[in-house]
């Protein structure tokens, strides 16, 4: 029987999609992720023997493991296919490792490629490497700094504040960049300040104006008199076209999409969640049944690249010509900078074929990957058509010593926006101008003065959080979902209308850690160290010193805060109206590992808890009270008079209630509606949109 070559992938779909392309010759098992890693009831990393660490099988993988090692035993080589980037090798390194321990004579390589389609895999397959060690030993560099920080820090917030809390280098950090953007908030005073907008006219066409400039300076105008005071002297002037410009602009595309860019579009424009947009994107880079074969639609998805390759921009070229013509073509491909550091052993995420339109695949795709499917698409396509152009017209009209100011824009060439982006920047208005020239007269028609006050910065959204760390060079690609899905778990975060609020639990975690442990939740020390672990993987440094000088200075820290961090147990807790029914005291609201609930202080002799009220049950005539229940994993909301009545619902409760029955209004997500407030008093059936609630 002849021996086949083993391919070894990390996910049950990607090996399913490989194996339809190599054939009867070779076998495609899944590792499932990890096999190996550190365990999780101790340190497991030797600190005074070169941090070395204690890798042991992961739990429930025992098996698939010895499959592997069985397998490997029986082929004539085995090729290991994990993700091309630093966990994909680790993973590689570790399989290789426990083969190689019972199969000493094997032979093992490494195969790499950015897209799962029948040529990348045929020709990665052609073109073996070895196991890349510097890469490993980045992997292994921050696999063990992790460990160390949450090793130390998290029993530390047991013992001081609650149990089950965990701390973590970017989920320290980006825990504080949302706290301290909810202190300002809070300590924002607000400032009045007042505009002055004017309708003009020429020959009949009105036009809308916004006041610039009084006697050569931008006007301050901050209270009602003075703003009355100008409208009587802008009243008595007569008023001309003193400056009138003309001039061409050009609007280039944007870069196809890195993975935070893609987050952060997903997030503002489709309203995806971070997590969710990476497991849809993995659906769609691991291999879709589009009828006649199954494909990856899409290169891989964690990159911090904008590179594209050879061939897929000669495809992507000759597409927009045969689709739009040769003038959406600039003749020079569109270029475009990676931001600095980052990692280039991926190209940028794109569709593994531009013919694969988001139209001719939809039929094959659920909802949520078409949509996905196609603003990566988009996004790619774009960025290699001909820049927009603009005829930008700026007007400057004066009397006396006022100027008042219009910009108005006139597409001149659509551009890459035939296919991706809105005509006009944000901030930018379509105002159409009469025929006007300089000395123009112009009449008066309206003089509109609007009271405004300053605003605080927004809250952080998931989009602008992941823009945040990015800029500020925290974390990769592959953490941000991962560090947002934590800090929600751990209820340090939540979400309120797409912006994320600390929790008081989240609050005081980061007081306690900013206080004792400045540097994990610095964000500058936070980006310096992934500078270092870049290092490591370009043989530029040793990662065995990154961790000792870590080390050396961050365990006299843990025992300072050892000995000076306050207990703050049971901080949280607060007495409530709410009677235990058992024993007659007043019920204290905790914080327990699904959210805040309702416990009795008479613990352990009296052992009564309960979900906290969220308002009425919204079944007509019943009197019971609305609480957050769970079924396996997932949170639902139901009535506290079960059996009795047996209202469920998967949609939260919002804070308002309904203007007609004064039940709870829901979160809803309704087809062409977008999200809406719901009542489901079925005798009501109020709606209103959830801008208007906002």
């Amino acid at each position: 029987m002849t021996k086949k070559t083993l391919v070894v992938v990390e996910s049950p779909a990607k090996a399913k999609t490989i194996n339809k392309y190599l054939g009867s010759d070779f076998q495609v098992l899944s590792s499932m992720g990890h096999i190996v890693d550190l365990p999780k009831s101790r340190l497991a990393v030797d600190v005074e023997n070169s941090f070395e660490p204690d890798y042991i099988t992961v739990r429930g993988r025992g098996k698939i493991l010895e499959k592997l090692k069985k397998e490997a035993g029986k082929s004539k080589e085995v090729l290991l296919a994990s993700d091309n980037d630093r966990e994909g090798e680790a993973i590689s390194w570790h399989i290789q490792n426990a083969i190689l321990k019972t199969y000493p004579n094997i032979e093992i390589k490494r195969i790499v490629f950015n897209e799962i389609t029948k040529q990348a895999i045929k020709e990665s397959v052609k073109h073996p490497l070895l196991i890349d060690m510097q890469k490993v030993n980045a992997q292994k560099a921050r696999r063990v700094l992790d460990r160390i920080v949450g090793y130390y820090l998290s029993p530390l917030l047991w013992q001081k504040l609650k149990k089950g809390l965990s701390a973590g280098r970017v989920q320290s950090a980006s825990l504080k960049l949302i706290c301290d953007r909810e202190e300002e908030i809070v300590s924002f005073i607000p400032q009045e300040y007042w505009e002055i907008h004017a309708i003009f006219s020429k020959d009949k066409k009105k036009f809308k104006t916004k006041f610039h400039k009084y006697n050569n300076k931008k006007p301050e105008l901050n209270n009602e008199s003075e703003t009355k005071h100008l409208l009587k002297e802008l009243q008595k002037q007569t008023y001309k076209v003193t400056d009138l410009k003309t001039i061409e602009r050009i609007r280039k595309p944007q870069a196809p999409f890195t993975t935070s860019k893609l987050q952060q579009d997903s997030s503002n424009q489709l309203g995806f969640t971070t997590d969710r947009t990476m497991k849809i994107a993995q659906t769609l880079y691991e291999g879709v049944d589009i009828g006649k074969e199954t494909i990856g639609l899409i290169t891989y998805m964690r990159t911090d690249s904008t590179r594209i390759s050879d061939l897929a921009l000669r495809e992507v070229r000759d597409y927009i010509q045969s689709k739009f013509g040769k003038d959406h073509v600039p003749k020079s491909p569109q270029e475009y900078q990676n931001k600095k550091g980052s990692q280039d052993a991926h190209e940028a995420i794109r569709p593994t074929s531009v013919d694969r339109t988001p139209e001719s695949v939809a039929q094959y795709l659920s909802p949520e990957q078409q949509k996905l499917y196609s603003l990566i698409w988009k996004r790619f396509v774009s960025s290699q058509m001909s820049n927009a152009r603009y005829e930008q017209t700026t007007v400057e009209i004066t009397g006396g010593k006022a100027v008042f100011k219009v910009t108005s824009s006139k597409i001149l060439f659509k551009g890459f926006l035939e296919v991706y982006g809105t005509p006009y920047e944000e901030g930018e208005e379509n105002i159409k101008l009469p025929d006007l020239k300089k000395d123009d007269d112009t009449a008066l028609n309206e003089l509109n003065p609007e009271q405004h006050f300053t605003e605080p910065p927004p809250r952080f959204s998931e989009a602008s959080l992941v823009k945040r760390l990015e800029e500020s060079g925290v974390g990769r690609p592959s953490t941000y979902a991962p560090t947002l899905a934590t800090l929600i778990k751990r209820f340090y975060i939540k979400r309120q209308q797409k912006q994320l609020l600390p929790t008081e639990l989240g609050k005081l975690t980061n007081q306690l850690i900013s206080q004792f442990f400045p540097d994990i939740t610095s964000v500058e020390f936070t980006a310096k160290m992934e500078e270092l672990l870049d290092k490591v993987e370009e043989e530029k440094l040793d990662w065995v010193k990154i961790l000792k000088d870590f080390f050396s200075q961050f365990i006299p820290t843990v025992k300072h805060a050892q000995e000076k961090m306050s207990n703050m147990k049971n901080a949280l807790d607060e007495q409530t109206d709410e009677v235990c029914e058992k024993c007659g005291r007043n019920m204290v609201k905790k914080l327990g590992r699904y959210g805040y609930f309702l416990a009795c202080p008479g613990f352990p002799e009296c052992k009564n808890s309960k979900p906290i009220p969220l308002g009425d049950c919204p079944v007509n005539g019943c009197t019971g009270k609305l609480v957050a229940k769970r079924a396996k994993k997932r949170q639902f909301y139901g009535c506290s008079n079960y059996p009795n009545c047996e209202f469920t619902s998967w949609d939260a409760p919002s804070e308002n209630s309904c203007p007609e029955c004064k039940k709870p209004l829901f979160y809803k997500s309704v087809k062409g509606k977008g999200r809406i407030l719901a009542c489901k008093n079925e005798k009501c059936q109020y709606e209103e949109s959830e801008r208007k609630s906002a």
